[in-house]
């Protein structure tokens, strides 16, 4: 049985209803999770080579390999089809529904989205003996989210064009979009610097991000991994929150 969400209740929290599933994530959603999950995985083991380069291989000269030149191409590639993802993403939370509205979203004026937040940081760390159920991204997820993947990604954005436009000369339009961002920092090598612990940043949040959402689908009371496939929420009890 498919029950439509309950956009009353507090952070989109599951009613006292029966309900066994909800439809949350729609398919432009879906299909940007996995295209964006590729392109950071793309760009994290290519950034890192590029900013810390094999030694040469001796099999043949430079100019024949171009081993760097393709890293950097696929670099710059994944880091196009992440801005074009990002907008796109950024577009449908305006014309889609309320849960794919919550990645651009932190009410951090509203009081008890925090009592929420110390909730969840609780249970996190097994301090709570049962987590509630959330149709959407519960409130800590939804302000993690929030940083670093919304402000995260388009910071990386930002100075990962600048870089590109040092490259491409000052005459170029795209040093004149995104050239302020060397000059604000004072040279390149300071952006490059920033833009490599936002990576290690990302990096980080990723391999909590797949901890979590394993740790949820095994211990909270709703699907987590099989959502992002399907979009339907699955419960596994009836029992009101």
């Amino acid at each position: 049985m498919s029950v439509q969400p309950d956009t009353d209740t507090p952070f989109h929290q599951a009613g006292t209803h029966k309900q066994t599933s909800v439809y949350v994530y729609e398919a432009p959603v879906r299909i940007w999770h996995w295209v964006n999950a590729l392109a950071i995985l793309v760009l994290c083991l290519t950034g890192y080579f590029i900013g810390q380069p094999l030694p040469s291989f001796s099999g043949a000269e430079a100019t024949y390999q171009f081993f760097f030149g393709y890293l950097r191409f696929a670099h710059f590639a994944a880091g196009m089809v992440l801005t074009v993802a990002f907008f796109g993403r950024a577009y449908w939370a305006l014309v889609g529904n309320h849960h794919a509205k919550q990645l651009f979203s932190f009410p951090f004026w509203k009081r008890h989205f925090w009592a929420e937040v110390w909730f969840e940081l609780r249970w996190y760390l097994f301090l709570e003996r049962e987590p509630k159920k959330y149709e959407g991204h519960n409130p800590l997820a939804q302000m993690a989210m929030f940083f670093f993947i919304t402000i995260a990604t388009l910071f990386m954005i930002v100075t990962g064009f600048a870089l590109y436009a040092e490259g491409v000369g000052k005459s170029h339009w795209m040093y004149t979009a995104f050239g302020w961002v060397i000059e604000l920092a004072g040279n390149s090598l300071d952006v490059h610097m920033l833009h490599r612990m936002g990576m290690y940043t990302i990096l980080v949040f990723v391999i909590i991000h797949i901890y979590v959402a394993v740790r949820e689908d095994i211990m909270s009371r709703q699907s987590i991994v099989s959502t992002m496939i399907s979009g339907h929420r699955t419960f596994k009890d009836d029992r009101p929150d």
